[in-house]
């Protein structure tokens, strides 16, 4: 073969057969080629924020002395094959947080009440979402938005501040992302959707012709009215595009069983180690197939907290962060996290295990988690840490102390800074990028 006429296969490459598609997985015929030299591949940069409701058992959290090789806590142990590739950072602060009402300010800083504004996770989405067949993807343990309660079941916000509905089902999701259909299904799809999008253009014209009779408030309203009609419009405009082009079908070897997948909120026996690697494992495919490249997770709603009596936890994760300093609470309380740690870990392993070209997934993508609380339903002492993205240009160091009342949203500016996204000097209440997890 001559090297220098020789013409790379594209990332996105599938076999074609009759009835469906198949993923090539990445080879090194991917690599374009200038003479011998192999030219690094353009990096394809992920995002996901993570929420844990109700806070964690800070008494066992925090590593013990700082830096690379500070000694993992009780909750943090099963992370220890992924030293050198994430950061615990002790310091961050919710000014609006604390109490149960902390997913709100979650990802904006804005306390429930106020009007929102968009989400660190929408502004990477608003840069690479046209690239993929999903702009973003909202997960949760809770379906829908939840707004208005404290059990917010979202923490994805766009631009005008309204909240993106969440889904908690692996069936369903696996299906929007995976679940090939035939040629005439698309096309009565693609009417289907070029319908919805008369009928607002009709709706909106009629909203429109009511402005001059309404009031300052009542302007305001239809005009949020009017936000939310756009959002609608534009994901039919995306549906619409993508709607004539094969999804990828996965290697599905090594996952479990997305036809059998009992949701938290559904019929069956519902077993929380399955659905949390279930919904782990999608993250990585969608991530893996480029299906989107920004993805939110509300891994635990406030309020709530299943009992898992797989793992011998009698009570309800609510229920043990009201302790009362009882000894059994608190051992039960660190018993849960360290479970949710595992299945952590096991994400990790998942990414870390699928190569993106001479890196890994876990290299590419940038993961942050949080709570709205600590113990004791603080607002000072948060579970957060910072995952991956070592090939995006992040240091790791195992734990690092912040400065105290860090506000999280520096955490948020650091994340979309390493995601090649621009944000402007005044990002939240953010006292800017944390320079200590720069290369």
């Amino acid at each position: 073969m001559n090297i220098q006429s020789f013409t790379p296969l594209h990332r996105r490459a599938f076999l074609r057969g009759s009835g469906g598609c198949l993923a090539l997985p990445w080879l090194e015929a991917m690599l374009p080629r200038v003479g011998a030299a192999t030219v690094p591949p353009e990096r394809t940069p992920r995002m996901g924020m993570f929420y844990f409701g109700t806070g964690m058992n800070m008494r066992q959290f925090y590593p013990d002395g700082l830096g690379i090789a500070a000694k993992l806590s009780r909750i943090l142990t099963p992370l220890e094959k992924h030293r050198g590739h994430f950061t615990v950072l002790s310091g961050t602060e919710l000014t609006h947080g604390g109490g149960h009402n902390g997913a709100y300010p979650f990802a904006t800083s804005i306390a429930r009440g106020e009007k929102q504004s968009i989400s660190p996770d929408q502004i990477v989405a608003e840069r690479f979402g046209s690239r993929t067949r999903f702009p973003s993807l909202q997960l949760s343990v809770k379906r829908g938005t939840g707004f208005g309660s404290q059990a917010l079941a979202t923490i994805s916000w766009n631009r005008q501040g309204i909240p993106l509905a969440a889904e908690n089902d692996p069936q369903v999701l696996f299906n929007r992302l995976f679940r090939p259909t035939d040629k005439q299904l698309r096309g009565k799809q693609a009417d289907e959707f070029r319908r919805r999008g008369s009928v607002l253009d009709a709706v909106l014209s009629d909203a429109q012709s009511l402005q001059s009779k309404l009031g300052q408030a009542d302007r305001q309203q239809l005009d949020q009215y009017f936000q939310s009609v756009r959002e609608v419009e534009k994901t039919l405009r995306t549906e619409i595009e993508w709607s004539d082009r094969p999804k990828q079908t996965p290697n599905l070897k090594g996952y479990g069983d997305y036809e059998q997948a009992v949701t938290p909120e559904g019929n069956g026996k519902f077993i929380y180690d399955t659905y949390a690697k279930l919904m782990y494992d999608l993250i990585a495919l969608a991530f893996q197939t480029d299906s989107t490249r920004v993805i939110s997770y509300v891994v635990r709603t406030e309020l709530a907290g299943g009992v898992y009596p797989e793992f011998g936890v009698s009570k309800g994760y609510h229920e043990l962060t009201h302790h009362g300093n009882d000894p059994k609470n608190l051992e039960q309380l660190a018993s849960v996290d360290t479970i949710y740690m595992r299945h952590w870990a096991y994400f990790l392993d998942r990414l870390a295990s699928i190569r993106d070209g001479d890196e890994t997934l876990l290299d590419q993508t940038l993961l942050g988690f949080s709570s709205g609380m600590g113990i004791g339903h603080s607002k000072d002492t948060l579970p957060t840490m910072i995952s991956g993205g070592s090939g995006l240009g992040v240091r790791h160091q195992t734990h690092l102390k912040l400065p105290d009342h860090t506000p999280l949203a520096s955490v948020w500016q650091t994340m979309v800074d390493r995601m090649g996204v621009p944000v402007e000097s005044d990002f939240q209440d953010s006292t800017g990028v944390i320079g200590e997890l720069i290369t």
